[in-house]
């Protein structure tokens, strides 16, 4: 007898227990319901604050940014629209277009503003503050002087195969042609032209004598 009551009162309480999961169970379903019942009340009464109505494309775009973020290398394998897009060259008749050989380096008046701004390896980003300096020094010198024209050159250092390092320098010429038109430089007169590893300042093999040679070069030219 007293077996069989103790098999009775296990199985009481295994019901017990087995009703009050169910219950919490069936709160918590409950409990869930009403959030997402609520929500799409909240979204019909335009309360839903995790999405709002577009009213043109220009809602697809995020905020400005006061400060300029460079890219990344990842960035640039995967958004070719970026801010090293190349910016067509005007088209101009060849009298107005000086000639490369035209173009010569700043004299010593102007060498604080012309600056050689240096990258590091395998880089073409202006990431430096004083190489931003630089970069808008020589802005504000062609928006004060219209009939000048600047040449870019893009450098690298001699390690890697000679189309790598061509196509570096034209990246690296042309990521500051693009942060002078950001400064409302004219493009027409802005050219650029990639020197890869043909241009050495030092033929050393030690990594200062490759950082020298990781460059990009100012020449100007006036009417």
């Amino acid at each position: 007898m007293r077996r069989i009551m103790k098999g009775l009162i296990a199985i009481v309480i295994c019901l017990l227990f087995s009703g009050c999961q169910r219950n919490t169970a069936q709160w918590e379903n409950v409990k869930t319901a009403g959030r997402y019942v609520q929500k799409g009340i909240n979204s019909i009464c335009g309360k839903n604050t995790d999405s709002y109505l577009l009213t043109s494309d220009d809602d697809f775009v995020g905020p400005e940014q006061d400060e300029y973020i460079p890219l990344q290398d990842s960035d640039l394998k995967t958004q070719a629209a970026s801010i090293d897009t190349a910016i067509p060259q005007q088209k101009l008749t060849p009298a107005v277009i000086p000639r490369k050989a035209n173009f010569m380096k700043p004299g010593s008046k102007l060498a604080d503003t012309f600056r050689t701004i240096h990258f590091d390896t395998d880089n073409h980003v202006v990431t430096e503050r004083y190489d931003l300096i630089t970069v808008a020094r020589v802005a504000n010198y062609l928006k004060k002087n219209p009939k000048a024209f600047l040449l870019i050159e893009g450098h690298c250092d001699q390690r890697a195969s000679a189309d790598y390092n061509m196509a570096l320098g034209a990246r690296r010429a042309n990521h500051i042609r693009v942060l002078l038109v950001k400064q409302k430089v004219d493009p027409s007169r802005v050219i650029t032209v990639s020197c890869g590893k043909e241009k050495l300042l030092s033929f050393g093999s030690k990594p200062q004598d490759w950082s020298m040679n990781r460059r990009a070069e100012f020449k100007i030219f006036e009417k």
